[in-house]
């Protein structure tokens, strides 16, 4: 068995979507008061022991008798925030991860996970979902839902949409073995080069409607210029309620836009790198790629928008899970010296500017396509 996140775009009506946006706020404001719990007992006592979830999951039936609204929360995502921010807690003093944040209500994306308990998540002939605090509302995914649903996340996009999100425990079937292992250059000019030769081309998705987003962008900014504005005349006035950002029509519809846009762009490249990465998993048993640290090659600022549209890192997470699930292995290889070492007789003709796409062996005068060569060096590597 496997555990599996299926992501499915769900349609509550006006009285659920009212209680998952108040689910947003019951989840955050748990979040910053623990948090801020866990930060003055630090600074009144720096040796104190590390407080584990059970402690701050007892703090909650007098949390809600404080603040009794609380109780409309639904139970089990309290416990989720409380797990999660232990986790982060730990990991800034042991592994030095960032210091948790504290949450805020402006933040595009909102989001709350409950667990399964008692049967209280369930899908109904495929077409609905019952889900606690919240009953059946209708949904829409690309694939059947089979298995144990071990949890499900609520989010809002920053469009507006409301997704589910279920971690299922089921079944994956291993794909057929091939036989048959590759090398993975990963490139700008074509996202992958194999060392059999074929290239899968970069497609930019952002440049096709960078005229619309930008379009929007130029609004958004100018109609927050002139809000803000707005607002300091209501404040230099001393208006009883002054006016908020939320207020401006405009100014909304023109971040709507510039959303939609994003977001359209994110989803045309996430489907591009599900088709590559299930093909390539598909036809090889041993598949092996280069160990890039992106964030490096993004200090190049000639190169860093069409670098960050590759997104290397989400294309090697969907290899490495899909491997994980079909039977397949996934071998990282240290990229250096890849594309200047002959792939024939391992002559070294050192350090090609990128403007070389292709070049002789001095040493077995072998012409080598200089991704090609790459590719096949990682496969050998």
């Amino acid at each position: 068995m496997t555990l599996k996140g299926i992501k499915a775009r769900i349609y509550p009506n006006q009285d659920q979507q009212n209680k998952i946006r108040a689910n947003f706020g019951y989840t955050r404001f748990v979040w910053n008061q623990m948090l801020n719990m866990l930060v003055t007992r630090y600074e009144n006592n720096p040796k104190v022991k590390f407080l584990n979830v059970f402690a701050l999951n007892n703090l909650l039936p007098a949390m809600k008798l404080e603040h009794p609204w609380l109780k409309d929360a639904e139970s089990t995502s309290l416990q989720v925030v409380n797990h999660d921010l232990i986790e982060a807690y730990q990991k800034f003093f042991k592994e030095h991860h960032g210091f948790p944040k504290f949450k805020s209500r402006k933040f595009p994306k909102q989001s709350y996970q409950s667990k399964a308990v008692n049967h209280n998540i369930s899908v109904i002939n495929n077409k609905q979902l019952k889900l606690p605090k919240l009953g059946i509302l209708r949904f829409k995914s690309g694939q059947k839902i089979t298995g144990k649903i071990k949890s499900v996340t609520i989010c809002l996009s920053a469009t507006g949409k409301f997704y589910a999100i279920l971690l299922v425990d089921t079944e994956i079937t291993t794909l057929v073995k091939t036989k048959h292992a590759v090398g993975i250059d990963m490139g700008v000019a074509d996202l992958m080069i194999t060392s059999d030769g074929i290239k899968y081309p970069t497609i930019r998705f952002d440049q096709a409607l960078s005229k619309k987003k930008h379009y929007w962008e130029k609004r958004l900014a100018r109609r927050r210029l002139q809000a803000k504005k707005a607002i300091a005349e209501d404040r230099h006035h001393k208006v009883l309620e002054p006016r908020e950002l939320s207020d401006f029509k405009n100014y909304q519809k023109a971040k709507l836009m510039v959303a939609k846009y994003a977001e359209k762009i994110a989803n045309q490249r996430q489907n591009y790198l599900h088709t590559l990465s299930k093909k390539i998993v598909e036809q090889y048993d041993v598949i092996k790629i280069e160990d890039l640290k992106a964030k490096n090659l993004m200090k190049n600022h000639l190169l860093a928008r069409a670098i960050a549209n590759q997104s290397w890192r989400e294309l090697r997470s969907q290899l490495e899970y899909k491997c994980k699930w079909y039977g397949k292995q996934l071998v990282t290889v240290n990229p250096r010296k890849t594309s200047q070492i002959c792939a024939d007789c391992g002559y070294d003709d050192g350090k090609h500017t990128l403007d070389i796409r292709q070049w002789t062996c001095p040493n077995c005068g072998i012409n080598h396509d200089r991704d090609i060569n790459a590719a096949q060096n990682i496969l050998k590597a």
